[in-house]
């Protein structure tokens, strides 16, 4: 398989190595490098991409900054000078931290940690039927069957998804990435903001920017996803 990845650093030498060190990599695959941590999220902010290299310490947008705007499904590998900011990396769910001056054998045993908790996720047992009515996902320990006409909104949680039913008051939880699912729903379904994905057929109002879908739950429309919903609303509108 194929990691997408893009590495951040705003010293020059160092963003240099770690693309080299990309290309070296057989199974990464470099989507873009930036040396700066704004230019890096208005990528992101329009790119999905699986794994991002991020320098620690970075002038005006720190890199800690960043982690906390990027998509919950990207991990984070932190690349740093200072060992203090170890910890801090953990606490927004890094998958590993690199201390610098990095050499590609530490480079490599950190994407090889990135690859085998894709390769975990990837082989996470769901599967779809051939007529895109349903889908049967893993959730505690059995195979449960999810009509899609049932399904209200779904929830991403760092490694998880919570997939809300109609006339069920707990969610199903299970093991997978919220993009992957996203790929496998039918155009009845729309991403609406980096956790939420909605069933459009269960909108029952749409109030300053927010969703109303199932028991007035409030979904907020984010700002990358504001031009898309915008078009399945006039599409749909007849005032």
């Amino acid at each position: 398989m194929k990691i997408k990845c893009c590495v951040v650093d705003d010293e020059p030498l160092a963003l240099s190595q770690m693309k080299r060190y990309v290309a070296q990599t057989d199974f990464l695959e470099l989507a873009a490098s930036f040396d700066n941590g704004i230019d890096a999220q208005n990528f992101l902010r329009e790119n999905a991409v699986d794994l991002l290299f991020l320098d620690i310490q970075m002038p005006q947008f720190s890199g800690l900054d960043l982690s906390k705007l990027v998509d919950t499904e990207c991990k984070i590998i932190f690349t740093t000078a200072f060992e203090k900011y170890a910890l801090q990396g953990y606490k927004v769910n890094a998958l590993d931290y690199l201390l610098k001056p990095i050499s590609y054998s530490e480079f490599l045993e950190a994407s090889q940690k990135a690859l085998a908790w894709f390769s975990s996720k990837n082989n996470a047992s769901f599967k779809v039927d051939s007529g895109q009515d349903y889908i049967f996902v893993k959730s505690e320990y059995k195979q449960v069957k999810i009509l899609f006409n049932e399904i209200l909104y779904i929830e991403g949680l760092k490694d998880y998804v919570k997939i809300w039913l109609a006339d069920q008051p707990k969610p199903v939880l299970s093991i997978m990435s919220l993009k992957k699912l996203e790929d496998l729903l039918p155009s009845d379904f729309m991403r609406v903001h980096r956790s939420y994905i909605v069933s459009l057929d269960k909108i029952t109002a749409i109030e300053r920017g927010q969703i109303l879908v199932g028991d007035n739950v409030r979904i907020t429309v984010a700002e990358q996803y504001k031009k898309k919903f915008s078009e399945f609303l006039s599409r749909n509108s007849y005032n």
